[in-house]
């Protein structure tokens, strides 16, 4: 069987919305992919600043802002499908939406983005709330990305996303997956201290000087102590770590250059314990998507310390680095249209594997 299908993705990072239009193809149990077509459409400064704030809203309006930005993706949709002339050649719309609130402890997680407005204004099959089932079953809700990870990019053995949020997956039985550390979020609230959007190359990083004793405070923090599987919420970004760099009161590129160190001493530590506690496998490949991947001054420190572990870390075409994410939600929708397991209890510490996803049917069948 062959599927069409678009895919979206709004990070924490709250870069923009991406949108991929991609191929799938399976054949005796085994996918492949093709990207077809992709688009970033950056938010707005008043967009970026309510989603930001999103989780201050009152109950009515925040229920507004979810429906509005319904509306808002779904119209970028129209957009993305007119301009590359797609008209007509679209089975199915997957939309991960804006993470507001994730408390997988009390069973509860929250993306702005309502299914049923991007529906009525593409008049497309919709999925959305990708995340609930899973926690509604026990689990972290996240990562979700490995279900693509291990059917469509299966010649890896370590998947790092440098998105909003660090998170890994490692391909292996059973397959594991969780988040490491807060990244691109905290690193480009930084750079905009200084009037610019994020650190081009990690430019002003590489300026910069270590800070140790910030350094130690930083690694310091009870997340990095929890065994996974485990998830983290944007806020414990914005709402911890952020404020703990501006307490210290040191020049903007001394402050990105002891973060990088410290994303990347947090995911080399996370692997290494992993390979000590035989959960790991030592050596092979790691594929690293998503913005930080084109932070040369982070990649290269990443590299450093994974070289000991005789790990290589390979940054791909820049269409994956940028889109990695989308397509694999595209996929998700393509699963969940088959009524298939899209989400990995294994990952999550859900109950059981689930089929993830609200279905809205944009127009009679």
């Amino acid at each position: 069987m062959y599927y069409k299908a678009i895919g979206l993705m709004s990070g924490s990072s709250l870069d923009g919305l991406d949108i991929v239009f991609a191929g799938f193809q399976e054949q005796g149990g085994k996918w492949s992919y093709e990207f077809l077509e992709a688009a970033c459409y950056p938010f707005g400064d008043e967009l970026k600043n309510q989603l930001q704030d999103a989780v201050h809203l009152n109950a009515l309006d925040y229920q507004l802002l979810h429906t509005s930005f319904g509306h808002y993706i779904g119209e970028k949709v129209n957009h993305f499908i007119k301009e590359k002339k797609l008209e007509y050649q679209i089975a199915l719309i997957a939309s991960h939406g804006h993470t507001t609130f994730h408390h997988p402890e009390k069973k509860m997680t929250a993306q702005l983005g309502d299914g049923a407005a991007i529906a009525a204004t593409t008049l497309l099959p919709v999925v959305t709330d990708l995340r609930a089932m899973d926690v509604a079953l026990g689990g972290q809700g996240a990562p979700i990305v490995p279900i693509g990870e291990k059917y469509l990019l299966n010649e890896y053995e370590y998947f790092l996303n440098l998105g909003g949020i660090a998170n890994i997956s490692v391909n292996q039985t059973p397959y594991v997956a969780f988040d490491i550390c807060p990244a691109n979020r905290v690193l480009n609230l930084l750079a905009q201290e200084v009037g610019k959007e994020y650190d081009e190359d990690g430019k002003m990083a590489a300026s910069g000087n270590v800070h140790q004793d910030l350094l130690e405070r930083l690694n310091g923090f009870d997340y990095y102590k929890k065994s996974f599987p485990k998830s983290l919420a944007n806020d414990f970004g914005t709402a911890l770590i952020y404020p703990t760099i501006v307490a210290a009161n040191i020049p903007v590129e001394d402050a990105l250059s002891t973060y990088c160190e410290h994303i990347a001493q947090q995911i080399a530590a996370s692997i290494e314990t992993g390979i000590k506690k035989s959960s790991f496998k030592a050596g092979g490949k790691l594929l690293a998507t998503g913005g930080g991947a084109f932070n040369s001054f982070l990649v290269e420190k990443l590299k450093e310390k994974l070289r000991r572990l005789q790990i290589e870390v390979v940054v791909p075409e820049a269409k994956l680095v940028n889109y990695k994410e989308a397509l694999i939600m595209a996929f998700i929708g393509v699963l969940r249209w088959r009524q298939e397991h899209n989400v990995l209890s294994s990952v999550t510490g859900a109950s059981q594997d689930s089929i993830g996803g609200a279905l809205w049917v944009g127009q009679p069948v």
